[in-house]
């Protein structure tokens, strides 16, 4: 446990068997499985660059770089005592060579800021919409969670400016606007060709979906089988115990 400059209290955590190190704050937005699930399901080719919106501590550029060595990654992050987190996670971890953190907000940021547009883009965004439901008091937690600093319309507007026709959007989001979700891909000039819905136990409703787009495709979806998360037992399923493997 630590404290960083902006007096904020962290805590530690390890992935893979202590290969990766992550620090969060003890208060405020932690990361949950979601973002633990969709880098499992994003599959980089090797030199391919990719861009994280709302990177949070860096959680899945962690993932991605460790799982998938070669390719250079830009975690993007409105918030600034977010944006440090993770910076201190890249530098603890060291795959500064690989990652970079930008504190920056994505409703503006344009492709320039890419020596070209990006192979991959992904992002786990806020999941409610702004006046829906119960509003974390903890800011940090309720930006990440609700619709206050950005929407999902402006994420998918995002992702488009930032990808090069062809490119890849893998988003992870909260199965009931799932209608919300594909229509906005499309509208934003991304069509969805994968989907997969995400379910806690094997007879709960979905509570998740992970949709993969791409860049100037044609329209046509794939609807691959259902991840499971646990067992009756509360255990993990087979496929989610393999995501925290090295």
């Amino acid at each position: 446990m630590m404290v960083i400059p902006t007096g904020q209290e962290l805590t530690a955590d390890s992935f893979f068997n202590g290969r990766i190190r992550i620090k969060q704050g003890r208060k405020g937005y932690r990361f949950s499985i979601d973002a633990v699930i969709l880098a499992h399901h994003v599959r980089p080719r090797p030199d391919e660059t990719i861009i994280d919106l709302g990177t949070g501590c860096g959680i899945i550029p962690l993932i991605l770089a460790y799982r998938h060595p070669g390719i250079h990654i830009r975690g993007i992050e409105i918030q600034p005592s977010l944006a440090e987190i993770a910076r201190i996670n890249v530098a603890e971890n060291q795959l500064q060579a690989c990652i970079e953190i930008d504190c920056l907000d994505l409703r503006t940021l344009e492709g320039q800021i890419l020596v070209s547009p990006a192979d991959i883009v992904t992002s786990n965004p806020p999941f409610r919409k702004r006046q829906s439901g119960r509003v974390n008091p903890n800011h940090q937690s309720a930006v990440a969670r609700h619709e206050i600093e950005t929407t999902l319309e402006e994420v998918a507007a995002a992702a488009c400016r930032l990808l090069r026709t062809g490119g890849r959007f893998f988003v992870v989001y909260t199965a009931d606007r799932t209608a919300d979700l594909l229509c906005g891909l499309r509208v934003a000039g991304i069509e969805p060709k994968r989907c997969r819905m995400v379910h806690s136990k094997r007879r709960s409703p979905a509570r998740l979906v992970l949709v993969e787009a791409v860049k100037g495709a044609r329209p046509g979806i794939e609807l691959s089988p259902p991840l499971v998360i646990y067992h009756d037992d509360e255990s993990y399923t087979d496929e989610i115990e393999a995501m925290f493997r090295p």
